[in-house]
Protein backbone atom coordinates (compact mmCIF):
# COMPACT_ATOMS: atom_id res chain seq x y z
CA UNK A 1 0.00 0.00 0.00
CA UNK A 2 0.99 3.43 -0.84
CA UNK A 3 -0.02 6.82 0.84
CA UNK A 4 -0.16 10.37 -0.28
CA UNK A 5 2.92 12.93 1.15
CA UNK A 6 0.23 15.33 2.18
CA UNK A 7 -2.01 12.86 4.04
CA UNK A 8 1.16 11.48 5.62
CA UNK A 9 1.69 15.35 6.56
CA UNK A 10 -1.28 16.23 7.91
CA UNK A 11 -1.30 13.07 10.04
CA UNK A 12 2.27 14.27 11.63
CA UNK A 13 0.26 17.46 12.29
CA UNK A 14 1.98 20.11 13.99
CA UNK A 15 4.02 19.33 17.27
CA UNK A 16 7.90 18.91 18.55
CA UNK A 17 9.30 18.71 15.44
CA UNK A 18 7.83 21.64 13.41
CA UNK A 19 8.41 23.94 16.58
CA UNK A 20 11.89 23.19 16.77
CA UNK A 21 12.25 23.83 12.92
CA UNK A 22 10.90 27.30 13.91
CA UNK A 23 12.96 28.07 16.25
CA UNK A 24 15.81 27.20 14.12
CA UNK A 25 14.74 28.88 11.14
CA UNK A 26 13.27 31.66 13.01
CA UNK A 27 16.65 32.31 14.53
CA UNK A 28 18.58 32.75 11.44
CA UNK A 29 14.91 34.71 10.02
CA UNK A 30 15.58 37.44 13.06
CA UNK A 31 19.29 37.18 12.45
CA UNK A 32 18.67 38.32 8.40
CA UNK A 33 16.16 41.07 9.84
CA UNK A 34 18.70 42.49 11.86
CA UNK A 35 21.44 42.45 8.72
CA UNK A 36 18.52 43.87 6.49
CA UNK A 37 17.30 46.59 8.93
CA UNK A 38 21.03 47.20 10.04
CA UNK A 39 21.64 49.07 6.93
CA UNK A 40 19.09 52.53 7.90
CA UNK A 41 20.86 51.81 12.01
CA UNK A 42 24.41 52.23 11.06
CA UNK A 43 24.47 54.82 8.32
CA UNK A 44 25.09 58.12 10.35
CA UNK A 45 28.52 56.00 12.40
CA UNK A 46 29.53 54.65 9.26
CA UNK A 47 29.35 58.24 7.61
CA UNK A 48 31.56 59.57 10.95
CA UNK A 49 34.25 56.83 10.32
CA UNK A 50 34.79 57.21 7.41
CA UNK A 51 34.39 61.16 7.04
CA UNK A 52 31.34 60.36 4.46
CA UNK A 53 27.22 62.05 4.02
CA UNK A 54 24.71 60.27 5.17
CA UNK A 55 23.16 59.47 1.57
CA UNK A 56 27.21 58.08 0.44
CA UNK A 57 27.30 55.97 3.27
CA UNK A 58 24.04 54.09 2.40
CA UNK A 59 25.97 52.80 -0.10
CA UNK A 60 26.67 49.85 1.66
CA UNK A 61 22.47 49.14 1.84
CA UNK A 62 23.30 49.32 -2.24
CA UNK A 63 25.55 46.91 -2.42
CA UNK A 64 23.70 44.40 0.49
CA UNK A 65 20.67 44.81 -1.24
CA UNK A 66 22.60 44.17 -4.50
CA UNK A 67 23.91 40.95 -3.14
CA UNK A 68 20.60 40.05 -1.84
CA UNK A 69 19.09 40.17 -5.24
CA UNK A 70 21.82 38.21 -6.63
CA UNK A 71 21.69 35.55 -3.75
CA UNK A 72 17.65 35.02 -3.77
CA UNK A 73 17.77 34.66 -7.33
CA UNK A 74 20.74 31.97 -7.51
CA UNK A 75 20.32 29.99 -4.55
CA UNK A 76 16.76 29.22 -4.92
CA UNK A 77 17.00 27.73 -7.95
CA UNK A 78 20.11 25.75 -6.68
CA UNK A 79 17.99 24.68 -4.00
CA UNK A 80 15.42 23.36 -6.41
CA UNK A 81 18.72 21.29 -8.00
CA UNK A 82 20.74 19.95 -5.52
CA UNK A 83 17.92 20.20 -2.59
CA UNK A 84 17.18 22.45 -0.01
CA UNK A 85 19.27 21.46 3.10
CA UNK A 86 23.28 22.05 1.78
CA UNK A 87 21.74 25.48 0.62
CA UNK A 88 20.62 26.12 3.87
CA UNK A 89 23.96 25.15 5.53
CA UNK A 90 26.00 27.14 3.10
CA UNK A 91 23.96 30.66 2.99
CA UNK A 92 23.62 30.52 6.76
CA UNK A 93 27.50 29.95 7.23
CA UNK A 94 28.21 32.41 4.86
CA UNK A 95 25.85 34.92 6.34
CA UNK A 96 27.27 34.66 9.69
CA UNK A 97 31.40 34.88 8.77
CA UNK A 98 30.88 37.75 6.23
CA UNK A 99 28.30 39.70 8.53
CA UNK A 100 31.73 38.88 11.53
CA UNK A 101 34.05 40.80 8.74
CA UNK A 102 32.00 43.11 8.21
CA UNK A 103 32.68 44.31 12.27
CA UNK A 104 36.80 44.32 11.29
CA UNK A 105 36.41 46.36 8.21
CA UNK A 106 39.38 48.78 7.48
CA UNK A 107 37.81 50.85 5.10
CA UNK A 108 34.82 52.17 3.41
CA UNK A 109 35.79 49.94 0.46
CA UNK A 110 36.32 46.84 2.34
CA UNK A 111 33.19 47.73 4.51
CA UNK A 112 31.43 47.58 0.73
CA UNK A 113 32.84 44.22 -0.50
CA UNK A 114 31.46 41.99 3.14
CA UNK A 115 28.26 43.99 2.87
CA UNK A 116 27.88 42.37 -0.89
CA UNK A 117 28.47 39.17 0.75
CA UNK A 118 26.29 39.19 3.32
CA UNK A 119 23.75 40.70 1.21
CA UNK A 120 24.24 37.24 -1.41
CA UNK A 121 24.18 34.58 2.36
CA UNK A 122 20.95 36.07 3.77
CA UNK A 123 19.11 37.00 0.12
CA UNK A 124 19.98 33.28 -0.25
CA UNK A 125 18.96 31.83 3.23
CA UNK A 126 14.89 33.35 2.72
CA UNK A 127 13.66 31.94 -0.38
CA UNK A 128 15.04 28.60 0.70
CA UNK A 129 13.92 28.96 4.05
CA UNK A 130 9.93 29.14 3.26
CA UNK A 131 10.17 26.26 0.54
CA UNK A 132 11.60 24.11 3.25
CA UNK A 133 9.28 25.31 6.50
CA UNK A 134 6.06 24.91 3.63
CA UNK A 135 7.21 21.20 3.00
CA UNK A 136 7.27 19.92 6.79
CA UNK A 137 3.79 21.29 7.41
CA UNK A 138 0.08 20.13 7.01
CA UNK A 139 -2.16 21.88 4.29
CA UNK A 140 -4.85 22.96 7.34
CA UNK A 141 -1.59 24.85 9.88
CA UNK A 142 0.78 26.25 6.75
CA UNK A 143 -0.17 29.60 6.67
CA UNK A 144 -0.45 29.97 10.38
CA UNK A 145 3.10 28.71 10.87
CA UNK A 146 4.73 30.78 8.02
CA UNK A 147 3.27 33.87 9.26
CA UNK A 148 4.66 32.41 12.38
CA UNK A 149 8.29 32.13 11.14
CA UNK A 150 7.95 35.81 9.02
CA UNK A 151 6.77 37.30 13.10
CA UNK A 152 10.33 36.54 13.93
CA UNK A 153 11.50 39.66 10.92
CA UNK A 154 10.08 41.95 14.13
CA UNK A 155 12.61 39.95 16.75
CA UNK A 156 15.17 40.77 14.86
CA UNK A 157 13.47 44.43 14.27
CA UNK A 158 13.63 44.64 18.14
CA UNK A 159 16.97 43.35 18.75
CA UNK A 160 18.87 45.93 16.44
CA UNK A 161 17.30 48.63 17.32
CA UNK A 162 17.59 48.38 20.88
CA UNK A 163 21.43 47.11 19.88
CA UNK A 164 21.68 50.72 18.15
CA UNK A 165 20.22 52.51 20.86
CA UNK A 166 22.65 51.04 23.65
CA UNK A 167 25.50 51.72 21.11
CA UNK A 168 24.05 55.40 20.93
CA UNK A 169 23.56 55.52 24.71
CA UNK A 170 26.88 54.44 25.28
CA UNK A 171 28.48 57.14 22.60
CA UNK A 172 30.74 54.43 20.95
CA UNK A 173 32.78 55.98 18.53
CA UNK A 174 32.16 53.10 15.75
CA UNK A 175 28.67 52.22 16.76
CA UNK A 176 28.24 50.37 13.50
CA UNK A 177 30.93 47.80 14.01
CA UNK A 178 28.96 46.69 17.40
CA UNK A 179 25.63 46.67 15.64
CA UNK A 180 27.39 43.76 13.05
CA UNK A 181 28.81 42.19 15.71
CA UNK A 182 25.31 41.74 17.16
CA UNK A 183 23.36 40.98 13.76
CA UNK A 184 26.52 38.35 12.91
CA UNK A 185 25.97 35.74 16.31
CA UNK A 186 22.44 34.67 15.75
CA UNK A 187 23.18 33.61 11.98
CA UNK A 188 26.97 31.58 13.74
CA UNK A 189 24.62 29.90 16.12
CA UNK A 190 22.03 29.23 13.70
CA UNK A 191 24.65 27.05 11.27
CA UNK A 192 25.12 24.47 14.11
CA UNK A 193 21.55 23.96 14.86
CA UNK A 194 20.79 23.40 10.95
CA UNK A 195 22.64 20.66 11.10
CA UNK A 196 19.88 19.34 12.67
CA UNK A 197 17.41 19.73 10.31
CA UNK A 198 16.77 17.03 7.11
CA UNK A 199 15.95 17.33 3.29
CA UNK A 200 12.86 18.26 2.95
CA UNK A 201 10.31 14.70 2.24
CA UNK A 202 8.75 16.81 -0.38
CA UNK A 203 12.18 17.19 -2.51
CA UNK A 204 13.36 13.71 -1.80
CA UNK A 205 10.35 12.06 -2.98
CA UNK A 206 10.37 14.64 -6.07
CA UNK A 207 13.54 13.25 -7.31
CA UNK A 208 12.71 9.65 -6.63
CA UNK A 209 14.42 8.98 -3.71
CA UNK A 210 11.45 7.65 -1.72
CA UNK A 211 13.10 5.51 0.76
CA UNK A 212 14.95 8.68 2.04
CA UNK A 213 11.43 10.50 2.22
CA UNK A 214 9.55 7.68 3.80
CA UNK A 215 12.47 8.02 6.40
CA UNK A 216 12.38 12.01 7.10
CA UNK A 217 8.71 11.52 7.44
CA UNK A 218 9.16 9.33 10.18
CA UNK A 219 10.84 10.96 12.13
CA UNK A 220 8.71 13.85 11.94
CA UNK A 221 6.08 11.45 13.18
CA UNK A 222 8.06 10.11 16.12
CA UNK A 223 9.27 13.62 17.32
CA UNK A 224 5.78 14.18 17.15
CA UNK A 225 4.60 10.89 19.11
CA UNK A 226 2.90 9.40 16.36
CA UNK A 227 3.31 5.83 14.92
CA UNK A 228 5.67 5.27 11.87
CA UNK A 229 4.28 4.56 8.27
CA UNK A 230 3.52 0.82 7.25
CA UNK A 231 3.07 2.20 3.45
CA UNK A 232 5.11 4.05 1.27
CA UNK A 233 5.34 7.82 0.07
CA UNK A 234 3.68 8.73 -3.28
CA UNK A 235 2.94 12.08 -4.68
CA UNK A 236 1.32 12.60 -8.08
CA UNK A 237 3.62 12.66 -11.16
CA UNK A 238 6.96 11.79 -9.05
CA UNK A 239 9.55 12.19 -10.12
CA UNK A 240 9.24 15.81 -11.33
CA UNK A 241 11.08 17.69 -13.92
CA UNK A 242 11.85 21.27 -13.81
CA UNK A 243 9.00 23.36 -14.15
CA UNK A 244 9.79 26.53 -15.51
CA UNK A 245 8.01 30.07 -13.74
CA UNK A 246 7.26 31.70 -16.95
CA UNK A 247 4.84 28.39 -18.67
CA UNK A 248 1.82 28.48 -19.61
CA UNK A 249 0.09 27.58 -16.16
CA UNK A 250 2.74 29.74 -14.08
CA UNK A 251 3.30 32.79 -16.11
CA UNK A 252 0.34 34.87 -15.20
CA UNK A 253 0.56 34.24 -11.37
CA UNK A 254 4.25 34.28 -11.48
CA UNK A 255 4.60 38.26 -13.16
CA UNK A 256 1.52 39.81 -10.54
CA UNK A 257 3.16 38.03 -7.26
CA UNK A 258 6.52 39.87 -8.32
CA UNK A 259 5.00 42.58 -8.95
CA UNK A 260 3.00 42.82 -5.71
CA UNK A 261 7.01 41.75 -4.00
CA UNK A 262 8.41 44.62 -5.76
CA UNK A 263 6.21 47.31 -4.81
CA UNK A 264 5.88 46.47 -1.58
CA UNK A 265 9.63 46.02 -0.86
CA UNK A 266 10.24 49.43 -2.90
CA UNK A 267 7.64 51.09 -0.04
CA UNK A 268 8.86 49.07 3.42
CA UNK A 269 12.48 50.08 2.34
CA UNK A 270 11.78 53.26 1.25
CA UNK A 271 9.73 53.87 4.66
CA UNK A 272 12.35 51.66 6.78
CA UNK A 273 15.92 52.88 5.24
CA UNK A 274 15.41 56.30 5.93
CA UNK A 275 13.02 56.46 8.98
CA UNK A 276 15.21 55.33 11.78
CA UNK A 277 18.11 58.10 10.94
CA UNK A 278 15.11 60.75 10.96
CA UNK A 279 13.28 59.62 13.85
CA UNK A 280 16.74 58.96 15.83
CA UNK A 281 17.76 63.06 15.33
CA UNK A 282 15.33 64.71 13.05
CA UNK A 283 11.56 63.65 14.81
CA UNK A 284 9.84 65.85 17.50
CA UNK A 285 7.87 66.18 20.19
CA UNK A 286 8.00 62.07 21.62
CA UNK A 287 8.02 60.61 17.94
CA UNK A 288 12.21 60.60 18.32
CA UNK A 289 14.85 58.95 19.62
CA UNK A 290 15.67 55.11 19.24
CA UNK A 291 12.50 54.47 22.25
CA UNK A 292 10.44 55.45 20.02
CA UNK A 293 11.94 52.92 17.28
CA UNK A 294 11.79 50.36 19.73
CA UNK A 295 7.72 50.99 19.67
CA UNK A 296 7.31 51.18 16.03
CA UNK A 297 9.71 47.61 15.95
CA UNK A 298 6.90 46.32 18.54
CA UNK A 299 3.91 47.35 16.70
CA UNK A 300 4.64 44.72 14.04
CA UNK A 301 3.97 41.81 16.28
CA UNK A 302 0.35 42.16 16.40
CA UNK A 303 0.34 42.79 12.35
CA UNK A 304 1.79 39.40 12.45
CA UNK A 305 -0.46 38.27 14.50
CA UNK A 306 -3.90 39.37 12.84
CA UNK A 307 -1.91 38.15 9.55
CA UNK A 308 -1.93 34.57 10.85
CA UNK A 309 -5.33 34.48 12.02
CA UNK A 310 -6.46 35.69 8.25
CA UNK A 311 -4.50 33.71 5.85
CA UNK A 312 -6.06 30.46 8.07
CA UNK A 313 -9.67 31.92 8.68
CA UNK A 314 -10.01 34.49 5.79
CA UNK A 315 -7.97 33.61 3.29
CA UNK A 316 -4.37 34.43 1.73
CA UNK A 317 -5.34 36.08 -0.94
CA UNK A 318 -7.95 38.87 0.86
CA UNK A 319 -5.98 38.90 3.56
CA UNK A 320 -2.82 40.24 1.30
CA UNK A 321 -5.14 42.39 -0.36
CA UNK A 322 -6.64 43.70 3.37
CA UNK A 323 -3.06 44.45 4.48
CA UNK A 324 -1.82 46.34 1.29
CA UNK A 325 -5.09 48.72 1.48
CA UNK A 326 -4.22 49.16 5.02
CA UNK A 327 -0.38 50.12 4.65
CA UNK A 328 -1.79 52.73 1.72
CA UNK A 329 -4.04 53.95 4.48
CA UNK A 330 -1.30 54.44 7.04
CA UNK A 331 0.84 56.25 4.47
CA UNK A 332 -1.83 58.84 3.63
CA UNK A 333 -2.39 58.98 6.98
CA UNK A 334 1.01 60.16 7.45
CA UNK A 335 1.08 62.45 4.75
CA UNK A 336 -1.74 64.50 5.88
CA UNK A 337 -0.62 64.14 9.96
CA UNK A 338 -0.71 67.62 11.39
CA UNK A 339 0.15 66.82 15.18
CA UNK A 340 2.66 64.82 16.38
CA UNK A 341 0.15 62.46 18.10
CA UNK A 342 -1.65 61.63 14.21
CA UNK A 343 2.45 61.52 12.81
CA UNK A 344 3.20 58.64 15.27
CA UNK A 345 -0.37 56.90 14.78
CA UNK A 346 0.63 56.64 10.68
CA UNK A 347 4.15 55.59 11.51
CA UNK A 348 2.27 52.82 13.91
CA UNK A 349 -0.03 51.58 11.48
CA UNK A 350 2.65 51.47 8.81
CA UNK A 351 4.50 49.34 11.05
CA UNK A 352 1.37 46.78 11.97
CA UNK A 353 0.23 46.92 8.25
CA UNK A 354 3.07 46.59 6.25
CA UNK A 355 4.40 43.38 8.38
CA UNK A 356 1.24 41.94 8.41
CA UNK A 357 1.16 42.45 4.67
CA UNK A 358 5.05 40.41 4.33
CA UNK A 359 3.28 37.84 6.36
CA UNK A 360 0.58 37.10 4.20
CA UNK A 361 2.94 37.31 1.21
CA UNK A 362 5.12 34.70 2.56
CA UNK A 363 2.55 32.26 3.42
CA UNK A 364 0.94 32.99 0.01
CA UNK A 365 3.98 32.88 -2.27
CA UNK A 366 4.92 29.19 -1.62
CA UNK A 367 2.24 27.86 -1.81
CA UNK A 368 1.72 28.76 -5.74
CA UNK A 369 3.77 26.98 -6.85
CA UNK A 370 4.64 23.01 -7.37
CA UNK A 371 7.87 21.15 -5.72
CA UNK A 372 10.15 21.18 -8.48
CA UNK A 373 9.70 24.55 -8.68
CA UNK A 374 8.74 26.56 -5.28
CA UNK A 375 12.49 27.43 -4.09
CA UNK A 376 12.65 28.89 -7.65
CA UNK A 377 9.31 30.73 -7.11
CA UNK A 378 10.57 32.14 -3.91
CA UNK A 379 13.87 32.96 -4.93
CA UNK A 380 12.27 35.33 -7.86
CA UNK A 381 10.63 36.73 -5.77
CA UNK A 382 13.15 37.73 -3.19
CA UNK A 383 15.32 38.88 -6.01
CA UNK A 384 12.50 41.57 -6.92
CA UNK A 385 11.98 42.08 -3.22
CA UNK A 386 15.77 43.13 -2.79
CA UNK A 387 15.34 45.30 -6.05
CA UNK A 388 12.80 47.11 -4.40
CA UNK A 389 15.77 47.27 -1.68
CA UNK A 390 18.39 47.95 -3.88
CA UNK A 391 16.43 50.88 -5.84
CA UNK A 392 14.64 52.35 -2.57
CA UNK A 393 17.96 54.22 -0.65
CA UNK A 394 19.19 55.63 -4.14
CA UNK A 395 16.25 56.07 -6.80
CA UNK A 396 14.23 57.73 -3.88
CA UNK A 397 17.15 59.64 -2.40
CA UNK A 398 16.30 63.13 -4.31
CA UNK A 399 12.33 62.86 -3.80
CA UNK A 400 13.02 61.82 -0.18
CA UNK A 401 15.58 64.71 0.28
CA UNK A 402 13.11 66.63 -1.28
CA UNK A 403 9.68 65.64 0.72
CA UNK A 404 9.64 62.93 2.93
CA UNK A 405 6.19 63.51 2.93
CA UNK A 406 5.61 63.16 -0.93
CA UNK A 407 7.88 60.03 -0.49
CA UNK A 408 5.28 58.04 1.68
CA UNK A 409 2.49 59.82 -0.67
CA UNK A 410 4.13 58.15 -3.30
CA UNK A 411 3.97 54.15 -1.50
CA UNK A 412 0.87 54.81 -0.53
CA UNK A 413 -0.22 54.80 -4.27
CA UNK A 414 2.12 52.27 -4.83
CA UNK A 415 0.76 49.96 -2.19
CA UNK A 416 -2.74 50.73 -3.87
CA UNK A 417 -1.21 49.29 -6.99
CA UNK A 418 0.23 46.25 -5.64
CA UNK A 419 -3.20 45.17 -4.15
CA UNK A 420 -5.05 45.47 -7.56
CA UNK A 421 -2.07 43.04 -8.96
CA UNK A 422 -3.24 41.17 -5.93
CA UNK A 423 -6.61 41.08 -6.56
CA UNK A 424 -5.91 39.58 -9.90
CA UNK A 425 -4.21 36.51 -9.32
CA UNK A 426 -5.51 33.38 -10.27
CA UNK A 427 -5.99 31.04 -7.50
CA UNK A 428 -6.47 30.92 -3.39
CA UNK A 429 -4.20 28.65 -2.00
CA UNK A 430 -5.60 27.82 2.06
CA UNK A 431 -6.08 24.45 2.88
CA UNK A 432 -4.36 23.30 -0.10
CA UNK A 433 -1.89 20.44 -0.57
CA UNK A 434 1.65 20.96 -1.95
CA UNK A 435 2.08 19.13 -4.64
Amino acid sequence: MSVAIDVALDKAGTGPFQRRLLGIFGLVWAADAMQVLAVGFTAPSIAKSFGLTVPAALQTGTMFFFGMMIGAALFGRIADRIGRRRVLLVTVACDGIFGLASVFAPSFGVLLATRFFTGAAVGGTLPVDYAMMAEFLPSDRRGRWLVMLEAFWAVGTVVVALAAWAAASAGLEDAWRTIFFVTAIPALIGFWLRLMVPESPLYLLRKGRGDEALAVIDRVLTTNGKPRLSETLTVSDAPQRAVRLLSPTLKKRTLLMLAVWFLVSLSYYGIFTWMPARLAGEGFGFVRGYGFLVVVALAQIPGYALAAWGVEQVGRRPTLIGFLLLSAAGCALFVVASSTTIVATAILLMSFALLGTWGALYAYTPELYPTAARASGMGAAGAMARLGGLLAPSLLSLLIAWSFGAAVALFAVLLILAAAAASQIDTETRHQALD
